[in-house]
Order: structure tokens, then sequence, then C-alpha cells
């Protein structure tokens, strides 16, 4: 699950970054609204982190124009500001949920698991697709009914392709999804965790689509 944190105070967005990564995100860090932006027309988010009190253009107009552009991604709002009838303006206008500064990381890394369940449709923090589970809250994988230890990146791998809806994924949107700014990729990086996934679970897990890329196979 790759996230957007939009945060200008260095300490802050150092730290949260840091911890939604230990929790098993990918995040790419922006520090202005307008960055923000241009993130948000060239990559592809899972969910929005996002201040209020950014330098130069307010978080109320980053959430504007990304739900007037169509990003329908989750947006959880992190702000000193405790006011209720600022809570309600910004929920009005296409926030999911809240955090009040100071936060716990756990919180609010529990917070952006409830809020891309919902997106998603789903009441339970469990999914499955024949003889695998996933359990998003520990990051745990079953197959028939074994834990199987994953690595992180496998993990994201493999989470990735349950969010696509049985849609292929090419190899470029994979990496997109499990790799964060300044993260180096090598070349075969992705065909090794794909490799590892077949080999600890089953081969027919991820299905290769020939000259597109990779989905989630049938493993009834």
């Amino acid at each position: 699950m790759k996230i957007l944190l939009i945060e200008d105070d260095p300490l802050l967005g150092k730290a949260t970054r840091k911890g939604l990564q230990t929790e098993g995100y990918t995040v790419d860090w922006i520090e202005n609204g307008a960055m923000a932006i241009g993130a948000m027309e060239t990559h592809t988010y899972d969910c929005l982190v996002l201040d209020l009190g950014l330098p130069g253009m307010e978080g109320y107009d980053v959430l504007q124009y990304a739900r007037k552009n169509g990003h329908t991604m989750p947006v959880l709002i992190i702000t000193a500001r405790e006011e209720i009838a600022e809570r309600i303006r910004h929920l009005d206008g296409g926030a999911d949920d809240f955090i009040i500064k100071p936060f716990d990381l756990s919180e609010l890394a529990a917070r952006i698991r409830v809020s891309c369940r919902r997106s998603q449709g789903r009441a339970e923090d469990t999914v499955s697709h024949g003889k695998l589970t996933l359990y998003p809250a520990r990051k745990q994988v079953a197959y028939e009914g074994r834990e199987i230890a994953l690595t992180a990146k496998e993990y994201k791998v493999l989470m990735t392709l349950f969010n696509s809806n049985g849609q292929v994924l090419s190899r470029g949107q994979l990496e997109e999804a499990i790799y964060g700014w300044g993260e180096e990729v090598e070349s075969n990086s992705l065909e090794v965790h794909i490799h590892h996934l077949r080999k600890k679970l089953a081969k027919p897990v991820i299905e290769t689509v020939h000259g597109i890329g990779y989905r989630l196979g049938q493993v009834v």
C-alpha cells in the first residue's frame, strides 16, 4: 500500500514516514501542497495523509483539488486544529478521517487501514482468495491455514495484487507500489520477489500474463 504524506514540519514528516514504513507502507513524503498536486498527477496512491497548515497552499485546497479531479483515495487529515467546525468543513469537503497532533503512530496506521478498508467495501480487516488469506493489521499471510513468513517487499507485492481486483498489473505499476522515492530498484528485483512468493506459497498464486504483467492467480 502506497501513501502520499504531505507534511511541512521536517521532524514530524521524517518521523511519520519512518513510522509508516515500519508498519509496512510505502511512503512518499512531500512538504508543500503544490508538489503534492504534482505527485498525485504522476503517481498512484492508496491513501493521502494530509497536514492542513501547509506553506503557500492550504491542506483544504489540496483536498479540494484531489476530489474535483477524480482522485478517490482515502484522505486522512493530520492537524493541530481542534475546532469542531473546522473538522466538519473538511469532512464535508471530502476528507475521510482526522487525527489530532500530537498522535501515536500506531493509531495513525490503524486509521489508515480502516479508511482504506472502507474504500474497498470491506467490513473486516481480513482478505481471502481461495486458500490464501491476508491479515493487513498484522502484515501476515496464511496459505491453506498455515502462516507463511514473507519479507516486507514480498508482502507488498502480494497485497498490491490483492487490491487490484483481478486486473493485470505491469512491472512498472508493481514497482511503483512497492518502492518509495529514493529507494534503489535493481533490474530483476521484482522477478526475485515473485519467484520467492511462488516458492513459499504456490506457483499458481501469481499468474504471468506474457507481454503485459502479473495478476493474482487461481488458488482454490
